[in-house]
């Protein structure tokens, strides 16, 4: 039987920021030039790279997959999910979601 991918609020993975939880952005790096989550903890793998890459990522580590709204990540997840990962969840939302609650992000136009 197939994982079902667990979602986590925005709130929740803000909750995370301080511990050993690594977020995965798996948006393009242009997009990452344009904005990106303004926190130290995190890892760009593209999605377009990613089954190539993601042997990169710990498995023994707490991973929140993030995105622009969540279904890139959400695609993620359930890859590192059929890969044998099993601390994965994906942010619901994604980085517009993050920006509307008022969290942390470095972007010129948003700063």
């Amino acid at each position: 039987m197939k994982n079902k991918p667990i979602e986590i609020s925005i709130e929740t993975a803000k909750k995370k920021i301080d511990s050993d939880v690594l977020f995965v952005d798996v948006r393009e790096k242009e997009e990452l030039q344009e904005m990106a989550y303004a926190i130290s903890n995190i890892v760009n793998i593209p999605l377009s790279q990613f089954e190539k890459r993601f042997s990169e990522l710990p498995k023994n580590r707490e991973l929140i997959l993030v995105c622009r709204r969540g279904r890139r990540s959400l695609i993620a997840t359930e890859f590192l999910l059929s890969q044998g990962f099993s601390k994965v969840s994906n942010m619901q939302g994604g980085i517009l979601g993050w920006i509307d609650a008022g969290f942390p992000v470095r972007s010129e136009k948003y700063n």
